[in-house]
């Protein structure tokens, strides 16, 4: 079995209210090897318990560069002010949520999250092979 490794950035994004007007939203992004093909975030809205968010790392990684995904979770990449950001809208039977993410900080923290996890290495990590290799064995 492999040992879990976390992978962690706290940044601050925004909140998209109207297109003249945004709020600070503290989050923290975090990335398990546990959990390869997934990313995390929590969004700190001012309530007691942060609102936790968990989609597919490659939707992430994809909507950095190019609009991708559809239904609960699309990303995409525009600028704002001359800044690069990423526009993640999330749907939810709780409401919706437009977030603006910085994209130099996403980025980076994506690429520590592929080192340790390379593309295409994802399912090496769960351990199925050998998981499934231990239960026929033990049924023989």
């Amino acid at each position: 079995m492999h040992e879990t490794t976390v992978v962690e950035r706290e940044l601050e994004l925004k909140l998209v209210l109207s297109p003249e007007r945004s709020v600070p939203v503290p989050a923290r992004l975090t990335y398990r090897t546990a959990d390869p093909f997934a990313v995390h975030i929590a969004f700190h809205v001012g309530s007691d318990h942060p609102v936790h968010w968990t989609f597919a790392r490659e939707l992430l990684v994809e909507g950095v560069f190019r609009p991708c995904g559809h239904g609960d979770v699309r990303i995409w990449p525009t600028k704002v002010d001359g800044r690069g950001v990423v526009l993640m809208a999330l749907s939810s039977p709780d409401g919706d949520a437009l977030l603006e993410a910085p994209s130099a900080q996403v980025s980076a923290w994506l690429e520590r999250t592929l080192r340790v996890v390379p593309p295409g290495t994802e399912a090496e990590r769960l351990g199925l092979d050998e998981e499934l290799a231990e239960l026929l064995s033990a049924e023989a």
